[in-house]
């Protein structure tokens, strides 16, 4: 049991920089696909699509690379992190950015 406790912290740092890493490219390939289908997809849908197909390869990549029997909890958990990935991909930076704006602006008021 204390061998499991030992790498907990590890398999948490792996995992999102895992997300992390998922995120951008999500991002990178929705921003591509938007100019291709401007008009006919919702910017929204393809980023959960896209997040769920860029996350689900990378998960079946890593199990055939690393040797894992791919179980049911362990697709689950990957499609938990698609979502996850999907939500980042959209509201994130544009969070982030406002977030930025309102530490940059804080304590100033409209007249300055």
């Amino acid at each position: 049991m204390e061998t499991i406790m030992q790498y907990i912290p590890l398999a948490v740092s792996a995992i999102l920089l895992a997300a992390l890493i998922l995120t951008v490219i999500t991002n990178i390939i929705t921003q591509v696909l938007k100019k291709i289908t401007w008009d006919k997809i919702p910017t929204n849908v393809l980023a959960v699509v896209v997040a769920m197909a860029v996350t689900l390869v990378s998960f079946f990549a890593a199990c055939q690379i690393m040797g894992w029997a791919v179980t049911w909890y362990m697709v689950a958990g990957a499609v938990a992190l698609g979502l996850f990935v999907s939500y980042a991909a959209m509201f994130g930076f544009d969070k982030l950015r406002e977030a930025l704006e309102q530490i940059t602006n804080w304590g100033k008021t409209d007249t300055e």
